[in-house]
């Protein structure tokens, strides 16, 4: 092992209590068994919850005459991505062009709260300092509704576009804060003292000892805030009104067009199921890794 010198490292950890702290990834994560008949009963179930949504989508459509039917939403459905990207001008395009704005402003946006979310959230966990100036901060911000942002920051972009980026990336920050420094104030005490017995300096700490562990934390934190991110930008969309999956949602409510209503949520649910699984895997992943570490 390299031992790097350096500023002494500074063992004053922070210990977030219990009910602070977000799930970390080694215990949300559950592992598939990975057989041929458990994967094929779990499909058996996951059709079956299917088929209960369905039968209660039929309900509430026999009961709502307002509300289509599932056949008429599937219907609406292939008509939509049949030709998913024209674009005949700012007040028609195809819902797939929609879809890859609000796909743009969500990635920006949580790139954002990734690049100021981990490095703050190590910061927090892993010194008493940081967790007693930061967790009021944190505690105080993450309970404000995201639509409540959404005129503070078009105040100052003055333009609702942005406006939504800045508001995905507020409230993205907060569930990738919570569980970085979940991971970070989580280290072994004897992983500690290894550190402080061979004097490592902060950068060794930070390499071998706060990023292998705090790892998988910063991968539930990641999936958490995606879920977030993408759940938000319909509602802000909706208010702002424009392109976007959310406002094509709201201007075919607005023209009495429940078809594409329909459509447009099991698009997207589908993309956001996406979304998570790809993080899922991610996070199997490094959890993987550093139990085989």
């Amino acid at each position: 092992m390299t031992i790097t010198t350096g500023a002494p490292l500074d063992t004053e950890q922070a210990t977030p209590p219990d009910v602070l702290r977000e799930p970390t990834a080694l215990s949300a994560i559950r592992r598939p068994s990975g057989g041929g008949v458990e994967r094929l009963r779990a499909m058996g179930w996951a059709l079956v919850g299917l088929a209960v949504l369905g039968a209660l989508w039929q309900l509430g459509s026999a009961l709502s005459p307002d509300l289509p039917s599932p056949a008429e939403g599937l219907r609406e459905l292939w008509h939509l991505l049949s030709n998913p990207f024209y674009d005949n001008g700012p007040n028609d395009k195809g819902v797939g062009r929609h879809v890859l704005i609000s796909l743009q402003r969500v990635f920006t946006g949580f790139t954002m709260a990734a690049l100021v979310g981990i490095p703050l959230g190590l910061f927090i966990g892993a010194t008493k300092r940081g967790w007693q100036a930061g967790n009021p901060v944190v505690q105080l911000l993450r309970p404000v509704s995201p639509l409540a942002w959404f005129p503070i920051w078009l105040i100052i972009t003055k333009n609702p576009g942005k406006a939504a980026v800045f508001v995905i990336f507020i409230t993205a920050l907060w569930p990738t804060v919570l569980n970085t420094a979940a991971g970070a104030g989580a280290i072994p005490r004897d992983q500690r003292n290894v550190a402080l017995v061979f004097q490592f300096g902060r950068m060794a700490y930070l390499r071998h000892v706060l990023l292998p562990n705090a790892l998988p934390s910063v991968v539930t934190g990641l999936r958490q805030s995606m879920g977030i991110a993408w759940m938000v930008i319909v509602a802000v969309e909706m208010l702002s009104g424009g392109a976007g999956i959310g406002g094509f949602v709201w201007e075919s409510y607005n023209t009495a067009d429940m078809a594409a209503v329909t459509a447009a949520i099991l698009i997207i649910g589908s993309l956001g199921l996406l979304l998570d699984v790809g993080f899922l895997r991610l996070g199997r992943r490094v959890a993987l890794e550093e139990v085989q570490a």
